[in-house]
């Protein structure tokens, strides 16, 4: 039961986007359509998963000193393969997340979480948690791009649904702003009533 509360609180009770805020800039930033977002969310997701196994493994091994620095080693080092292999296997996403890519590596939340639970917990655990926690941050990312691809274009997954033109401030930085704030509090309505 504890591996499942474990893989689950990302979602909903401790999701990274609407509960705890963390990994705001990606984000706004990249979540224009839905698959932008399910991208960057996978790509965090994978980073965080395969950085919390080796920060569990390793953790023992690690002086206190040099822990902080250790970890964004390992987390630029799998920052570095997603990057590569998104730049070789799909270069259009690659092009549409640009910077943001790199930018994992200072992910509060990636470093977070090796900080706070794979440098204390064993691999099983940390990978579960990795899991979870990467997967609520790709919900939260691929709901706030489809529905400013929905509202801006009247259009998800490039699919058009809608004729004529969408409200143009949701594919613009602002409507990145008014979406996620209608979702956070969707999202606290929800939790109260539940």
């Amino acid at each position: 039961m504890n591996q499942l509360q474990n893989f689950t609180k990302g979602f909903i009770k401790d999701n990274p986007v609407f509960v705890l805020l963390l990994g705001l800039c990606p984000t706004l930033g990249v979540t224009t359509t839905a698959i932008n977002g399910l991208g960057m969310g996978l790509a965090t997701t994978f980073v965080l998963v395969m950085s919390n196994l080796v920060v569990s493994l390793i953790k023992n091994l690690i002086p206190d000193k040099v822990r902080i620095p250790s970890f964004i080693v390992i987390i630029a080092s799998f920052v570095t393969i997603v990057e590569l292999t998104m730049q070789a296997y799909t270069p259009a996403l690659f092009e549409a997340l640009g910077l943001f890519i790199p930018l994992i590596v200072v992910n509060c939340i990636v470093l977070g979480r090796a900080e706070a639970f794979a440098s204390k917990n064993n691999i099983i655990s940390s990978v579960i948690d990795g899991l979870g926690m990467g997967l609520g941050f790709a919900f939260a990312l691929f709901l706030l791009g489809a529905v400013r691809e929905i509202l801006g274009s009247g259009a998800i997954l490039s699919m058009k649904f809608i004729q004529g033109d969408g409200v143009l401030v949701f594919i613009l930085p602002p409507g990145a702003f008014i979406a996620l704030g209608y979702l956070i509090a969707i999202m606290n309505r929800l939790k109260k009533t539940t």
